[in-house]
């Protein structure tokens, strides 16, 4: 796999994952675009080779991009996972979400800086492919979003462990509400690092290749001032509203606070998952004291419970299968985390 002679060497073209040492730079293409680079096991599974065998190797960095204008990776193949749960096939989604989450670990271990080029959407699993690494640049058109209360599960992939971390209770609101983030946000809040012109990605990711600079310097030279944050001019009304360990606190807040923001956000509370909501407040809270390996373990636990509730096979169909938007939530199940880590659910789970 030894690349240092300045050739490029193919490590894989399969699975919708390019992966290529080009000199001393790794560059792995998300290509699945019709599925907008949804996450399969097959993907994770190859990431996941490829990331072990590339830390063996002195490279100046990896960068992660997507063959696709659309999307960076719109999260993981949760279909799948669905139909894994109606099938009795639980031990495929573990399986899944754990190859998954050692890849985030992997990414955030990686002794080589990842720079991942975000343009378009880029929820769920693909801020796992993202957030961890030590650069991220988002262009004009990223989205990001952790929608997964939504349909009844919850912002995996580390995210309780990255939430969290942003200012204040913006974290707090992104998980349980699942609100889009615009590139000045993500550059505002610090969940991208560089604002980089649409048009001007495919460049970078070349000269990253190319220039024979620290990477640090070739992503200041292309950055560009993305804008003003919309979501950052309303943490004050965040952070009176969020700061709370209960979802009936914080429904209680917003109600107080009476402004047609808080009318909304109730109103998106009010429409996903209770039960995705209870569990996303406990992880979140307490993913502020954990490492991220201690936050990705809880989630495999968390993620083997909730893919076997009522909540989370509706959520699924209705957002994903149907696609009639119209979910029929139970009562919550979720019973809390034991003091040993296991993650309670009621009797029926």
């Amino acid at each position: 796999m030894d690349a240092a002679d300045g050739t490029t060497a193919s490590t894989s073209t399969t699975t919708g994952i390019e992966a290529t040492l080009d000199g001393s730079v790794g560059r792995i293409v998300l290509d699945r675009p019709r599925s907008l680079n949804a996450l399969t096991l097959p993907m994770v599974e190859q990431l996941e080779q490829v990331l072990l065998a590339w830390a063996r190797e002195p490279l100046r960095a990896i960068v992660i991009s997507s063959s696709s204008e659309r999307a960076f990776c719109a999260g993981g193949d949760i279909r799948q996972v669905r139909q894994n749960t109606l099938d009795g096939e639980g031990a495929a989604s573990l399986r899944f979400f754990a190859t998954e989450y050692r890849v985030n670990h992997l990414l955030a271990a990686s002794p080589a800086p990842v720079v991942a080029l975000v343009d378009g959407v880029c929820m769920g699993g693909g801020l796992g492919l993202s957030v961890h690494g030590a650069f991220r640049v988002v262009g004009d058109a990223a989205v990001l979003a952790m929608p997964e209360t939504s349909i009844g599960f919850f912002p995996d992939v580390g995210a309780t462990h990255f939430l969290p971390r942003l200012p204040g209770e913006l974290g707090t609101y992104l998980g349980l509400t699942g609100a889009r983030v615009s590139a000045a946000d993500a550059v505002g809040v610090g969940l991208a690092t560089h604002h980089v012109r649409s048009a001007d990605l495919a460049a970078l990711g070349e000269r990253l290749v190319t220039a024979d600079l620290p990477v640090e310097l070739v992503l200041a030279e292309a950055a560009t001032r993305p804008g003003d944050s919309g979501l950052l001019s309303r943490r004050a009304e965040i952070d009176r509203t969020f700061d709370a360990d209960s979802v009936d606190a914080i429904l209680e807040a917003l109600r107080a606070e009476g402004t047609p923001w808080a009318e909304d956000t109730i109103g998106v509370l009010e429409s996903v998952s209770r039960q995705s909501l209870d569990l996303t407040l406990d992880l979140l809270r307490r993913g502020a004291d954990l490492s991220l390996r201690a936050c990705l373990d809880l989630e495999l636990r968390a993620a083997e419970g909730a893919t076997q509730t009522p909540d989370f096979v509706e959520g699924v169909r209705a957002m994903q299968v149907d696609k009639d938007r119209a979910p029929r939530w139970g009562a919550s199940r979720y019973r809390g985390i034991a003091a040993e880590g296991a993650v309670e659910w009621s009797r029926e789970v």
